[in-house]
């Protein structure tokens, strides 16, 4: 099942996919070399947008949730990819502890953690969960929407390791994007792993980093095709000193908006794409679909009331929001069952390992979908995406266009993997 694509079939996303088909001996080879040279995220899920004329990722998530949403089907693609970063990581590993994140009353979240649990027990770890609450001091049971339960305990820190009472864990997969700060408990941990490292948390990772990182593979990759980066690179800018609630820097961001709205005018003139263009302001940091709203006039930004400002000012765990990015807005143009849609594709280690449609019916194709309301679709991912069917002609195959997200979720978590190293404060120096 493709998704209803209302775009034209034969717009620039159809002859991408061509390419990109044809062209796929030469990406494989271009992946496996840098992943020679660089590291994977341990794990990643990329919100992609395809309007047809672009098909760009708008997000990438280092502790990505809904792994809940993943049918039963590509468990044995998560599994398989769980034990190649484990191999990779801690050959010697048997024992995995697991912190999630504390809102621990979210059913759904907790489907997830426990999908996270099954996927690492399958791939042969003594699996356990201990949370940052420090209101938790006994295991506790939290029950599941299904009726089933999962239990967390209290950390146990000494001077060098973590884990919990009576169990020494060699590896530590952090599920909890640190949007509150590093808790004390977490650091100068040397002689275990912690994945993903602490500065790939909110507390020190920005997206306007992230997207940079993104632009110089996307260069890359273009190159690599022989085509525009534009097609699959969303443009951005950021302002660093931003208070909404007191109208304070408002100014840079207009500024920048409508700096970047010249931009995607040229843009869309250079394609003759009739569209209105429009950007997305959002927190630099942080995650949740919280601090973001759509610009389509940069003269918008002078009149914002007060329901916005405040809706701009705060987002998850209650973090002010100081610094925005701007990004140029990627309608989507993907439908399933009229409502409007964007894939989300997941990773582990460097594969691909499913994903989902995230689905609005109450929200339009310019709008940020990650909102409350949203629903899941994985049934368009049930297929073998990984495995393209060459010969069929472009926005028809399930397989093609699936093998075509897989490929921007790559280069996305290939940008993370670039972002995280220029970012690591304990990366050695070499002159």
């Amino acid at each position: 099942m493709v998704p209803h694509l209302i775009t034209a079939l034969n717009g620039p996303i159809n002859e991408l996919e061509q390419r990109i088909l044809e062209s796929m001996p030469a990406i494989e080879r271009w992946f496996r070399l840098e992943w020679m040279e660089h590291t994977p995220p341990f794990y990643t899920s990329v919100d992609v947008r395809n309007a047809g004329f672009k098909l760009a990722p708008v997000d990438t998530n280092l502790f990505p949730g809904g792994w809940n949403n993943l049918t039963p089907e590509m468990l044995p693609l998560a599994v398989q990819a769980a034990m190649a970063a484990i191999e990779k990581i801690c050959p010697e590993a048997k024992n995995l502890l697991l912190i999630p994140e504390k809102h621990t009353r979210n059913t759904f979240y907790l489907a997830n953690v426990k999908q996270l649990m099954q996927i690492f027990s399958l791939a042969g770890l003594n699996v356990r969960l201990g949370t940052l609450d420090e209101s938790i001091t006994e295991p506790t049971p939290l029950t599941l929407a299904d009726g089933s339960t999962v239990t967390v305990e209290p950390l146990v820190r000494d001077k060098r390791r973590l884990g919990l009472k009576d169990f020494d864990p060699c590896t530590i997969l952090l599920n909890n994007d640190l949007s509150a700060g590093i808790p004390k408990v977490l650091e100068n941990l040397h002689e275990q792993y912690l994945l993903p490292p602490l500065h790939a948390g909110w507390a020190v990772r920005r997206k306007s980093q992230h997207f940079e990182a993104y632009e110089e593979v996307a260069k890359k990759f273009a190159k690599l095709l022989g085509m525009d980066p534009w097609l699959i690179n969303p443009m951005f800018a950021s302002c660093g000193k931003v208070n909404f609630s007191e109208g304070s820097g408002i100014e840079c961001v207009q500024s920048n908006a409508d700096a970047l709205l010249g931009k995607i005018r040229r843009k869309y003139k250079e394609y003759g794409i009739q569209e209105k263009p429009f950007v997305v302001v959002k927190a630099d940091n942080g995650t949740y679909g919280m601090g973001i709203m759509t610009v389509r006039d940069a003269k918008d930004l002078d009149e914002l009331n007060r329901r916005t400002r405040n809706k701009m000012s705060v987002i998850k765990d209650g973090q002010e929001v100081t610094e925005v990015i701007i990004q140029e807005g990627v309608p989507t143009y993907e439908r399933v069952n009229d409502a409007v849609a964007e894939p989300v594709v997941y990773m582990l280690d460097r594969y691909v390992v499913g994903g989902f449609y995230r689905v609005h019916a109450e929200r339009g194709i310019d709008e940020n979908l990650n909102a409350p309301g949203a629903s899941f679709v994985p049934l368009a991912f049930a297929e073998a995406y990984h495995l393209p069917k060459p010969g069929e002609k472009p926005g028809v195959s399930a397989p093609n266009r699936f093998y075509m997200y897989g490929v921007i979720g790559r280069l996305a978590m290939l940008a993370a993997s670039y972002e995280l190293e220029a970012h690591d404060p304990d990366a050695e120096i070499y002159e």
